[in-house]
């Protein structure tokens, strides 16, 4: 039996699909399950570059201390005026989901904003379509979006060796989570 069921329903991300439309930004408070704060020198210009090229809205800040950034519901960022901001983005990332449709301009606006700041995209073995970038405040990001489900491709296959089916495939496993 497979621990897995499907559970899209709690998500804000939508049935992968070359149709697939995102959801509109959330302006909603709620209790945050997660979020992660980045320290940068310059509040302002980190704002602008998650704003105009990582597509997130200001949802309220403390001026000159802090700014909450959001996308859709989950996708939330503290900025965080401080000194302690490294020299080069570590090996760690922060990911963040979004829609095929978006890869591409998300990828040219950070491109116009910082040249050199983007990798990608570039399609991984788990089904997604892949940008990483670096922020003025050195933070590896990855904006990933998954792609239509092939089950003849290489991508369900690897997902099958991890435990992971569709939905729909042996709905007998998952039958008591539903």
């Amino acid at each position: 039996m497979s621990d897995y069921y499907d559970a899209f329903e709690m998500s804000p991300v939508p049935t992968p699909g070359p149709d697939a439309v995102p959801p509109e930004p959330f302006h909603g408070i709620y209790g945050m399950p997660a979020f992660v704060t980045i320290p940068t020198k310059d509040l302002a210009a980190s704002v602008d570059f998650w704003t105009r090229g990582l597509g997130f809205f200001e949802l309220f800040g403390i001026p000159g201390r802090l700014v909450h950034l959001r996308r859709w519901a989950f996708q939330d960022v503290l900025l965080v005026q401080g000194a302690g901001v490294p020299e080069q983005a570590p090996a760690m990332s922060f990911s963040f989901s979004g829609v095929l449709s978006q890869v591409d301009s998300l990828a040219e606006a950070c491109r116009a904003l910082r040249p050199d700041s983007v990798d990608g995209p570039r399609d991984t073995p788990w089904n997604t379509r892949d940008v990483e970038v670096i922020t003025p405040e050195n933070a590896r990001i990855v904006f990933t979006a998954a792609k239509p489900f092939d089950p003849a491709s290489q991508e369900a296959r690897n997902l099958e060796a991890m435990g992971i089916t569709p939905p729909g495939a042996r709905r007998d496993d998952n039958e008591a989570h539903v």
